[in-house]
């Protein structure tokens, strides 16, 4: 029996939703959330939030509306920001509270307190390599006021009141979860360090993000500096002055393992290559699969202001790569070097004193104190300079000693950047690729990404729009030390020399803050009949349209490009010319699994095996037959992929190829395998033995060697590492006692297909490949795991009468 209504329904005098029930029992379950929302409507208007809202963020009632469908994806509706924010904090802590709560003590510097001064923490918000340096950096920050600095900071250098509103409804809708609910998470239920959270920490932990390439990727060294004659480093740098070259090897060494371990890939298609004239859109960024740099997937409704959907980081309250009825966007991480160095010339009266055109000038000290799970107290000093705090090393292996004569300062543009969350709110109410990009040059908020967009008119933009120290070319030319000589060609990493102040990093006219460069220099492709990247340099946006033209710190021009870039170019050129593109052929890509090294040396190999492996038919049998795929049941994967990550990490990048790399011919070079090298031999021997050692049968399907244990149960994984070149990224764990790889550490995540065929409601299919939720008793712990192990997508309910039709709709009024 059916029972045919139309229900309007209005928010604040605007139109929420019109449709159109059926079935009795469906209609009233729907109104009853109806009720919910139109509720809404009656809440009193939230006060202005002053300085006791940021530290009490439950004042003001808040309340949002939350309609969940299909694998617990919330659909969240508010009158405002502060309403809006409060749902998504209190979404966020109902999928993730523990691994929320990890992060806060993070950033309030208190790990040493709950986990002991020598544990790790899990990487998501620093390269802290100990829970005590972590600590020491973060309580830092936290005692210089620094983010306070920051929010208290005029729009459009600080964050807007839009983006603030939404923080301190976060903190509260978090908070008000925390009240309302028992933690079943066994991670966190009943620790003490899960606690209720201000507006400011939800601040901090943005903050930290945006530094995650700077002062984050410094934090060791920071901690470790003291001057001659002091606290002995925790790093021991040696006395001398580091050796240029071996400094330009780590240099390099430290960014490209950034690349292979997080990275991304995305395309947008115009309205020339597509069937209906309309953008395409595919975003595959691949992002940790554990711990705080999860996405999480949301829809953000302020009836006639903002209606967004698609992945948050947690902790933010803003969708960060997503798309609405008229635009998507997703990211990449990009080439752009996020800091620089200034070698300091010391007093030579004061180590503590550098020189600035021949006049010393005192560093500042920060004493900070860590309180320490089971042992006293540990007190640190630190030591800032105009340019930034002294470094005593960058990563593990670029040591940057203190010494009587010489100093090095980290410089970090985004740490004076809060605007991250006002350039993903200004994409989400974007209706074109021309608003987003005055988005992008009105907020200049992006630390470390590229941005790939697409729009329902046919538009594509690709740009590099990261907030970067302002080195030109130029100025790093004339003012590099010997230091910078060897690391900037190399790595982006420039050295200047601190003693001068007609080598500061100087200012452009359209730049928001002082020292980095403006919109108008930063690499940028428009309306290109597709804009790829897969975290190289912008070079080959479009192989038929090369980006050139800009400086270095952006990265190079005309260089070798990873197999990853080179795969996903040959796809998507191909994909372009053939034309008449739809959703399903974003779908189709994304899982197609091509191992373009595969593609490049199978043959090679299995030709060259008989010689390595003689008598050995059937290792060199199963090479011959691999398909050159790294689907779940491809039989051969497993033995080609041990194979190449040996081979690789043995044999020298230029001593792999018989055919080098040619700038005339980036995509199609080097070529052709060099199997004569005692390398190649060692690594394809080794590979068998490994395989054979732990009993893996050589021919077995990839996924039983490749997979994830969730709830018990094995689920495969299909995809391959950066070293294979493969789209559908995937870093899993080796552990050959476990029976293969069994779990993933990053690669593909929050996977989005895109477009639009004419009417209101975009066209998208999702995935969110590790699933919404952490907790094991969770419901929505493995579902869209499964659903990625079965290459399977979830068909985004975007318009109202799509959400309302959801056989799983489940409506929640939320409040304070």
């Amino acid at each position: 029996m059916y029972q045919l209504a139309f229900t309007t329904v209005t928010l604040g005098g605007t139109l929420l939703f019109r449709t159109r029930l059926a079935r009795t029992r469906t209609r009233q379950l729907l109104l009853a959330g109806l009720a919910l929302v139109a509720a809404a409507a009656s809440l009193p208007p939230t006060a202005a939030a002053g300085p006791r809202d940021r530290h009490h963020p439950s004042a003001g009632g808040l309340s949002a509306v939350i309609r969940y469908t299909e694998h617990g994806i919330p659909h969240i509706v508010a009158k405002d920001y502060a309403d809006l924010g409060f749902g998504t904090g209190w979404a966020q802590a109902a999928d993730q509270v523990c691994t929320l709560a990890d992060g806060f003590v993070t950033v309030r510097g208190e790990r040493s307190r709950y986990f002991g001064a020598d544990g790790a923490p899990d990487g998501s918000l620093s390269s802290a390599t100990k829970n005590l340096t972590s600590d020491l950096c973060f309580r830092g920050v936290r005692e210089a006021g620094t983010v306070e600095k920051l929010l208290a900071t005029p729009a459009p250098a600080g964050p807007g009141r839009q983006v603030q509103e939404l923080m301190r409804g976060w903190a509260a809708g978090h908070n008000a979860w925390l009240r309302q609910n028992r933690i079943t998470d066994p991670a966190c239920a009943g620790a003490a360090w899960v606690r209720p959270v201000t507006a400011l920490d939800v601040a901090r932990r943005g903050f930290a993000l945006s530094v995650l390439g700077g002062q984050g990727r410094g934090i060791d060294g920071i901690v470790a500096a003291q001057p001659p004659g002091g606290a002995p480093s925790a790093t021991g740098p040696s006395a001398t002055a580091p050796d240029p070259a071996r400094a330009a090897d780590a240099a390099r060494g430290l960014f490209a393992a950034d690349s292979a371990a997080m990275g991304s890939n995305a395309v947008a298609f115009s309205g020339r290559t597509t069937a209906n004239g309309r953008g395409l859109l595919l975003g595959n960024p691949h992002y940790p699969w554990h711990g705080g740099r999860r996405f999480w997937q949301s829809q953000q409704t302020i009836p006639g202001e903002l209606n967004v959907q698609g992945a948050s980081l947690l902790g933010t309250a803003v969708v960060s790569i997503g798309f609405n009825d008229k635009v998507a966007w997703s990211h990449t991480v990009a080439t752009g070097v996020t800091l620089n160095l200034h070698q300091l010339t010391l007093d030579p009266a004061d180590p503590t004193a550098y020189l600035v055109d021949g006049r010393p000038e005192r560093m500042t000290r920060r004493t900070v104190t860590v309180p320490v799970k089971d042992g006293p107290a540990v007190t640190r000093t630190q030591w800032w300079t105009r340019y930034g705090p002294v470094v005593t090393s960058l990563g593990s292996s670029l040591p940057l000693p203190w010494t009587a004569t010489t100093a090095y300062a980290l410089n970090d543009p985004n740490a004076a950047n809060l605007r991250a969350s006002d350039t993903a709110l200004g994409f989400g109410t974007s209706r074109s690729t021309d608003d987003m990009l005055r988005a992008l040059r009105r907020t200049q908020g992006l630390p470390w990404v590229n941005t790939i967009a697409a729009d329902s008119s046919g538009h594509t933009l690709f740009a590099q729009a990261q907030v970067l120290p302002r080195l030109t070319d130029e100025l790093v030319q004339r003012c590099s030390t010997p230091l910078g000589r060897a690391t900037y060609p190399v790595s982006g990493v420039a050295v200047l020399d601190g003693a001068r102040t007609d080598c500061a990093l100087g200012s452009d006219e359209d730049a928001v803050q002082p020292g980095i460069f403006g919109p108008s220099r930063l690499p940028m492709l428009r309306d290109a009949p597709y804009a790829e990247n897969s975290n190289d340099s912008a070079w080959l946006t479009n192989a038929d349209q090369p980006l050139t033209g800009y400086e270095r710190v952006f990265g190079t021009v005309g260089t070798q490009r990873s197999l990853r870039t080179r795969g996903a170019v040959e796809d998507v050129a191909a994909m372009a010319a053939k034309g008449r593109l739809t959703v399903a052929d974003l779908q189709r890509q994304q899982f197609a699994n091509r191992a373009p090294a595969g593609d490049l040396t199978a043959a090679d190999v299995a030709r060259a095996c008989p010689a390595v492996l003689p008598g050995d038919t059937e290792a060199c049998g199963v090479l011959a037959s691999w398909d050159r795929t790294v689907n779940s049941d491809s039989r051969g994967a497993l033995l080609f992929d041990r194979f190449w990550r040996k081979f690789t990490a043995a044999v020298p990048a230029a001593e792999q190829w018989k055919v080098p790399f040619s700038a005339a011919d980036p995509v199609r070079t080097p070529h052709t395998l060099d199997t004569s090298s005692a390398g190649f031999a060692k690594a394809l021997t080794d590979a068998v033995t490994e395989l054979r050692t732990a009993g893996i049968p050589l021919d077995a399907p990839l996924g039983a060697g490749q997979f994830v244990v969730r709830s018990g149960k094995r689920i495969p994984v299909h995809g391959g590492t950066e070293s294979l070149g493969i789209w559908n990224k995937i870093e899993p764990v080796w552990n050959p006692a476990g029976g293969g790889y069994g779990e993933v550490t990053t690669g593909s995540s929050h996977i989005q297909a895109v477009g639009w065929d004419g009417g209101r409601c975009p066209v998208a299919r999702t995935l969110l490949t590790y699933s919404q939720s952490s907790n094991p008793r969770s419901p929505h712990y493995a579902d869209q795991t499964t659903l990625y192990a079965d290459e399977r997508w979830v068909t985004a309910r975007f318009c109202e009468r799509d959400i309302l039709r959801s056989p799983q709709l489940r409506v929640v009024r939320v409040r304070g």
